[in-house]
């Protein structure tokens, strides 16, 4: 399991690489307080990114805590009732 892991970061670390090195053309982002200059690669990459982290932090918020609330509660009212 560790080799196929191992395996799927290279490839996607090979196909980062190529996104970035495909698209070199510089691309001025304008963020109306501030510009930021990158080339397009590591700007696809970067958008990406930060949609990736944006929606793992959205998932968190909205199944992942929900759910262990839920659990933590049921294991306290399991905990509280008597066995026979």
């Amino acid at each position: 399991m560790r080799l196929i892991r191992l395996l799927i970061a290279i490839l996607f670390l090979v196909a980062g690489l190529a996104i970035g090195g495909l698209n070199p053309q510089p691309v001025v982002l304008d963020l109306g307080i501030a510009s930021l200059r990158a080339t397009l690669g590591v700007s696809v990459l970067a958008g990406l990114l930060v949609g990736v982290v944006v929606g793992g932090l959205v998932l968190t918020t909205a199944v992942v805590l929900p759910l262990r609330q839920r659990l933590r509660r049921a294991l306290a009212s399991a905990a509280a009732k008597p066995e026979r």
